[in-house]
């Protein structure tokens, strides 16, 4: 059986912020966004229909999870949720807080614009405030 492991690019663009049953839930590292990503931490995954009934359910809780942080923490307009994975094939689901008055609004968030990466007293007050609404 082979062993998680996360894919190279999601470990040079994110922070790890918590660690749930099923996901590693990561701070995509562009202050644009309160931009999360959740990969379940199984091996040789690219899509949620690959998990198995009970890891499917428990990744839809965990989405919710983190949807409804990033709505107490931020108040946003919508939030985005996501599994592209055109890319990084790993499966990883984008939750991202948006708003009317983003850069990209009302467009997708990856591409558009260079990230612009969290200063480090910024990144560690963000990853505490995250932490408590996450736990």
């Amino acid at each position: 059986m082979a062993e998680f492991s996360l894919h190279e690019t999601l470990d040079a663009n994110t922070v790890e912020a918590v660690r749930w049953p099923l996901c590693r839930v990561l701070l995509m590292n562009d202050r644009s966004y309160p931009w999360l990503i959740l990969v379940p931490a199984r091996a040789n995954k690219t899509e949620i229909h690959d998990l198995d009934p009970a890891d499917q359910s428990l990744l839809m809780a965990e989405i919710d999870r983190a949807s409804r942080a990033l709505s107490q923490l931020y108040a946003p307009h919508k939030i985005n949720v996501a599994a592209i994975g055109n890319t990084v094939r790993q499966l990883h689901i984008h939750v991202v807080a948006r708003f009317r008055t983003d850069a990209t609004w009302p467009g997708p968030v990856w591409g558009a614009h260079p990230p612009r990466p969290y200063e480090t007293a910024d990144l560690d007050e963000v990853l505490d405030l995250l932490r408590q609404a996450l736990d």
